[in-house]
């Protein structure tokens, strides 16, 4: 069974208004409700140019087939942070200052990478990278 690519990241949080219009905000994701029987307050997906749904979000109180013990509206956990390959790395710059985002920056000169890295309203760490050509 080789895995083909990663699906989607699912994020449970207490801001899902919020969240949602920061994932729109800061990486253009079209945000949509998600399916039913889940309700909009529950449940919004955050879609990308193609129509995959990269990032689900899920209220605190929405049902889950597998759920577990957590935190939310702490930082990451055991998942350290999720990466973005993006395009145009001084509109996102211009973005998240917009937005008024703490974030850092690196280069890896060795491979072309720009990356930036900020947090989402729930403390998550993206890493945004911008290769070079």
């Amino acid at each position: 069974m080789p895995v083909e690519q990663l699906d989607h990241v699912n994020i449970v949080t207490d801001r899902l208004d919020e969240t949602a219009e920061f994932y729109v905000a800061l990486l253009e994701l079209e945000r949509r409700d998600g399916p039913p029987p889940f309700r909009p307050d529950q449940m919004q997906w955050l879609f990308d140019g193609s129509g995959r749904a990269l990032v689900h979000l899920n209220s605190v109180d929405c049902e889950r087939a597998y759920d577990r013990a957590f935190e939310h509206g702490t930082a990451t956990g055991a998942v350290h942070h999720i990466a973005f390959k993006c395009s145009d790395h001084s509109a996102a710059l211009a973005r998240i200052t917009r937005l008024g985002c703490e974030f850092r920056t690196n280069r890896v000169e060795s491979i072309g990478l720009e990356q930036i890295f900020v947090k989402d309203p729930n403390g998550v760490l993206l890493e945004l990278n911008f290769f070079a050509g």
